[in-house]
């Protein structure tokens, strides 16, 4: 049960940061979420759930070391989307982890991604292998949660219109199952581990929500949109030319890819969100004629 005690989360604005501080604030955690800006509306719907707002730099250490003292926990998540790209996630997730050694956090759960300690030649992979690898030389207290792709990917990306029906497209080979989840069921799994240390802590997880092929993901897509719906398989050596970080991945998905154990993973929360039914609650399907 929670105490008085509170969790330190980063990313609050992002999609795995609010998921996992939301989640957190709905079980009667104090909750602390690091920002560069209050203002930003995410934030501020945040303050407004009851948390917490921290001033704060992912490239401060003052101000982690700061916003970490005297606290119970930290939810470590970051990005590789931003101009220092993976370098920058590296550094940051491996001084995230520094500050919680030296300000004693009892409990440090950090977001990684499924496969990063085999997936060779992906590069945002390779730089959460890196932040896990350290954290497991510094010795502190720790759970990592390795993701899955989001639900949040494919709803961004989705299906196009095409002769009256929706064609879904991607690098993925029709046969090759691909494993997914819900941001929120990442925060789920994350306010887990700070309820249940016992069971939580040292382990290493990969999540899974749903495990789908291409051909399959379309007929998600086709259900909810009422349409006909179809798979085409993309030309990889086009991506190679253009992200050759984005071929990789499907490279990595197309030789085995992720490799969550999902039938422990739906003992554990039986409520994982599938695709379909997270189509359904936020997707709105595109229209033939408009």
């Amino acid at each position: 049960m929670p105490t008085d005690a509170a969790i330190l989360v980063l990313g609050g604005t992002g999609r795995q940061g609010g998921a996992t501080a939301r989640e957190l604030l709905r079980r009667g955690w104090t909750v602390h979420v690091l920002v560069r800006d209050p203002g930003k509306p995410a934030a501020r719907a945040l303050a407004a759930a009851g948390a917490v707002l921290v001033p704060g730099d992912l490239d401060d250490e003052a101000s982690l070391a700061a916003a970490m003292t005297g606290l119970h926990g930290v939810f470590s998540v970051q990005t590789f989307r931003t101009p220092g790209g993976v370098v920058t996630e590296e550094r940051q997730g491996k001084a995230v982890a520094d500050a919680a050694a030296r300000t004693g956090v009892d409990h440090l759960v950090y977001s990684s991604v499924g496969g990063a300690e085999r997936a060779n030649g992906v590069d945002h992979f390779a730089s959460k292998w890196q932040v896990e690898q350290h954290i497991q030389q510094l010795g502190i207290p720790a759970t990592v949660l390795r993701p899955t792709m989001f639900h949040e990917v494919l709803h961004d990306t989705g299906p196009r219109l095409a002769d009256g029906g929706l064609v879904l497209g991607l690098w993925l080979h029709p046969e090759v199952p691909l494993q997914l989840i819900a941001t929120s069921d990442i925060g789920a799994f994350a306010a887990d581990a700070f309820d249940d240390p016992d069971n939580w802590l040292g382990r290493q997880v990969e999540l899974a929500g749903d495990e789908l092929t291409g051909p399959e993901m379309a007929a998600a897509f086709g259900r909810v949109a009422g349409l006909p719906a179809r798979y085409e398989q993309l030309p990889i050596g086009q991506l190679r030319a253009a992200r050759p970080d984005l071929a990789a991945m499907f490279d990595f998905f197309n030789d085995g890819g992720y490799r969550a154990d999902l039938p422990a993973l739906r003992r554990i929360r039986p409520d994982l969100v599938s695709l379909e039914a997270f189509l359904r609650s936020t997707w709105t399907a595109p229209q033939p004629g408009r």
